[in-house]
């Protein structure tokens, strides 16, 4: 089958090797090149890069209901559009143009999580399951009819950025797979159940911030699900901390002060919570590597009774 697929980031490039693998891409739509990593060099994004490393024609469209661009994406014939994170709402006048439509390989387990950060928002959530769905677009976000889904469950130790790796090798199999029953006519659409419907709105730097009078397990869940970015923070030592790897301790002191440092050692930091406490065994101070704590540790001046401290309002709500 000649398709297209339109995605920006890494969790689109197991979908792009796969089409490659068992059809005939026609092109590859995606954003724009931005500013990256520490140089914030102009680079392409990994889907562009997997496209143009295969000599698939890469098209990055300013407005995606420019007549011209559009007659560009009719020329290509192309049978079916794949979606995968592509970032934008495509219009009605784009999704009429392949025979089969536009189908989405959406990561989550639909009508739960619609919208930009999925993944995130079910570990911040405490689900203990997510997957992936693949379903027609149309006009409203994420709302077309379901085809296929698969589940997977989130384990205590899952960060948002081991469970997105998971997901998209799901996502990718299970594209194919559909896309074969598709050519059969084996499959069909079901309508979502609207009132099962809620939404992941896009990540802000905001969140960050750690509100130590919440329950262990709500900031266990906020260190695992904002990763990559924005990261739970907070300021020790003078300087910004991220947490990257933490765990929950249920019968650590009760009744401390929360935010206070319980223990602060080879076994990393214990910090109290509204309830319990959270161990964090691996930071990421400003400016410098991801280390275990204890390593953090042994260069400052941080000991058990120190009390955490917040952000600053400027570093959580630019």
């Amino acid at each position: 089958m000649r398709v297209m697929l339109f995605g920006t980031p890494q969790f689109a490039v197991p979908t792009l090797a796969a089409l490659l693998e068992t059809h005939d891409v026609a092109a590859v739509v995606t954003r724009s090149d931005r500013p990256r990593g520490r140089g914030q060099k102009v680079t392409p994004n990994p889907v562009k890069a997997l496209a143009t490393a295969r000599g698939i024609p890469v098209l990055q469209p300013t407005r995606l209901d420019d007549p011209e661009w559009l007659a560009q994406i009719e020329s290509l014939g192309a049978d079916l559009a794949v979606v995968v994170a592509y970032g934008r709402l495509l219009p009605q006048r784009l999704l009429d143009i392949p025979r089969l439509g536009f189908i989405n390989v959406h990561a989550s387990l639909l009508p739960r999580w619609r919208g930009a950060a999925p993944i995130h928002r079910a570990v911040l959530a405490g689900d203990t399951q997510t997957g992936i769905t693949i379903m027609r677009v149309v006009l409203a976000l994420d709302a077309g009819p379901t085809f296929a889904s698969a589940t997977t469950p989130i384990d205590l130790t899952d960060t948002s950025e081991v469970l997105e790796t998971r997901l998209a090798s799901m996502g990718a199999e299970l594209l194919v797979a559909t896309i074969a029953r598709m050519t059969t006519g084996a499959v069909t659409e079901t309508p979502q159940d609207e009132s099962g419907v809620t939404y992941a709105a896009r990540l802000e730097r905001r969140e960050s911030q750690v509100d130590w009078t919440r329950p262990a397990t709500q900031i266990d869940r906020q260190v695992r699900g904002l990763q990559p970015w924005p990261l739970a923070a907070v300021t020790l030592g003078g300087r910004r901390i991220a947490f990257l790897k933490s765990s929950v301790v249920d019968d650590a002191s009760p009744g401390a002060t929360a935010g206070v440092i319980l223990e602060a050692g080879d076994n990393g930091l214990l910090i109290a919570c509204g309830t319990g406490a959270v161990r964090v065994t691996e930071v990421l101070p400003e400016g410098r590597r991801a280390m275990p704590a204890s390593a953090f540790l042994r260069g400052t001046k941080v000991q058990a009774g120190t009390m955490v401290v917040a952000l600053p309002a400027r570093e959580h709500t630019r």
